[in-house]
């Protein structure tokens, strides 16, 4: 997979370091000399030039890229790289950092930008994560759906405790995607049994998340009558 990562700073090179150890082909692109640290990624192409102009985007061939990734300090440019390789270039795929939260509303499809990461958000949601067990965090949204990622670490007094994950039937369009167990990721088994303090990532819709949190938490917390 050929990525174009633009913004070549501490952000941009530790996605393209990423990238590389997984065998895909990376170019980072950056206006400013003082970025162009070369030896810091040997293995990735570079690039001294404009990421929000036509003519660098040209000569950067964004138009061969499967992946182009906005990952400057300024979220203006962020939008528009995105939007110049989504319209532009045709490009399948856009992600773009959202430096400041305030922002976080204009990154949508409308600009381009079929993934938003949010660097706030998500620390805030791993500190959330840290301190509360069988509580939904929401990790991601994607723009083109009404879909979310989500979190749930399963507490031990889950009535789902020990079922196989084939007979779990989750609420609407609900799907789990992956369970991570001592430190490790792993893809769920359908014969496979959830144990507590599993994390639980899903993909479901918003609309069902209180279902979903309902379905696994411990049945004295799920029936416990409103005040």
């Amino acid at each position: 997979m050929r990525v174009v990562i633009a913004g070549a700073g501490n952000v941009g090179r530790s996605i393209a370091m990423e990238l590389i150890s997984n065998g895909h082909q990376v170019l980072l692109i950056d206006r400013d000399p003082t970025a162009i640290k070369t030896d810091s990624v040997p293995e990735a192409d570079w690039l001294l030039a404009d990421a929000c102009e036509l003519v660098s985007l040209s000569e950067a061939r964004v138009d061969t890229a499967d992946v182009a990734i906005a990952a400057t300090g300024d979220d203006k440019a962020n939008l528009v790289h995105s939007l110049l390789a989504k319209t532009e270039f045709g490009v399948p795929r856009t992600v773009a950092r959202v430096n400041h939260p305030r922002n976080e509303w204009l990154f949508n499809d409308s600009w381009g930008v079929d993934v938003a990461v949010s660097t706030p958000r998500l620390i805030g949601a791993l500190v959330e994560e840290a301190v509360t067990v069988g509580d939904l965090v929401r990790l991601l949204t994607f723009n083109e759906s009404s879909a979310n990622l989500v979190e749930i670490t399963l507490p031990f007094e889950s009535p789902c405790l020990g079922r196989r994950v084939r007979d779990i039937a989750l609420p609407g369009d609900g799907v789990l995607v992956a369970i991570i167990r001592d430190g490790q990721a792993r893809p769920p088994e359908r014969d496979g049994a959830l144990e507590g303090g599993d994390e639980l990532l899903f993909i479901i819709s918003e609309s069902h998340e209180d279902e979903l949190s309902e379905l696994l938490a411990p049945k004295d917390h799920a029936e416990q009558p409103a005040n």
